[in-house]
């Protein structure tokens, strides 16, 4: 069972660093973080970057596909995944509020909510669904366990 996108979430997550650094460029709006306060983002880009980079490495550790709404081959319920369901996806949006505090204008942190949604409404929900399928009760009493975010 597949369910093709032709965008996926790295293109997302690239598309919405564009759209912040023209937002920060052209239309910052108002300087929200002063330095040296801006250095604080350099926190959540490495936490970021961590989590995803790991989390990634654990799909490619325990051979099941990446790229979402391939057939996965199992359920992952270690590592990050014991903590939150969707440590990829998370993990960019810490890198992305780490990027919006670095620059320190408003307007590079009004995409974010956006980059949200599209994750949650183009994928996360989706992903249930197809793992649902795939796995039934196993998938079932992990989402019992874990939560969907944090």
């Amino acid at each position: 069972m597949r369910y093709p996108r032709k965008l996926l979430p790295p293109v997302y997550l690239l598309l919405t660093l564009f759209v912040m650094i023209a937002l920060h460029r052209n239309f910052p709006l108002a300087k929200l973080i002063s330095s040296p306060y801006r250095y604080v983002g350099i926190g959540p880009i490495v936490a970021g970057l961590v989590v995803t980079i790991t989390a990634a490495g654990l799909f490619r550790k325990l051979g099941t596909p990446l790229k979402p709404f391939e057939e996965s081959t199992t359920v992952v319920t270690t590592g990050m995944f014991r903590l939150t369901r969707n440590p990829m996806y998370l993990g960019m949006i810490l890198l992305l509020i780490g990027i919006a505090i670095m620059t320190g204008t408003l307007a590079t942190f009004l995409p974010i909510p956006l980059f949200f949604a599209i994750l949650h409404f183009r994928f996360v929900l989706n992903e249930e669904r197809f793992m649902e399928d795939l796995f039934g009760e196993e998938y079932l009493a992990y989402k019992r366990r874990v939560r969907r975010w944090i």
